[in-house]
């Protein structure tokens, strides 16, 4: 990294993404909209940092892995957060989040994600978690989520048969 990316990193990576008066944070509401541990979402929190970093320095478009993608849709929704602490005040940039326009695209954000993954390794010298960035097929597999309120309904997983 040079100097500036340093700085930019160092930024980054210290931003507090918590607010610290509140007795129900980011980090909590992350974890449990996605059923994680507080430790697994601590960690998805600084990988996501590490992407934005990553947005800023690269001369090319970035895909994050899903859960990466978690992070960044739930810190959009804290506006203040996100557009002014975040974007405006700490890294005075603004970093918009595109939509898809369909499955046609599909074949460019798997090339997008593997050049992220191999952007990531020549940036911070180490391969990217694999519990958190996982490999570009189970990325973007066929995926259907739906939001269920949890406390009022039961979720059981489909069973796998067996054909003969």
């Amino acid at each position: 990294m040079t100097e500036e990316q340093i700085v930019l990193w160092n930024k980054i990576r210290n931003f507090e993404i918590d607010d610290p008066t509140s007795s129900f944070t980011f980090t909590d509401r992350l974890a449990r909209e996605n059923n994680w541990t507080i430790e697994y979402a601590i960690k998805a929190v600084f990988e996501y940092k590490k992407f934005l970093f990553l947005i800023l320095i690269a001369d090319f478009p970035l895909t994050p892995s899903d859960q990466i993608d978690q992070v960044w849709h739930l810190h959009l929704l804290y506006t203040q957060s996100y557009w002014i602490d975040f974007c405006k005040n700490t890294i005075q940039k603004d970093i918009h989040h595109g939509p898809t326009k369909g499955a046609e695209q599909k074949p460019l954000f798997k090339d997008q994600y593997l050049k992220t993954l191999e952007f990531y390794e020549s940036v911070f010298k180490k391969k990217p978690p694999k519990h958190i960035w996982v490999d570009v097929e189970t990325r973007f597999k066929e995926n259907h989520f739906t939001r269920v309120n949890r406390h009022k309904n039961w979720i059981f997983p489909k069973l796998l048969l067996k054909r003969s």
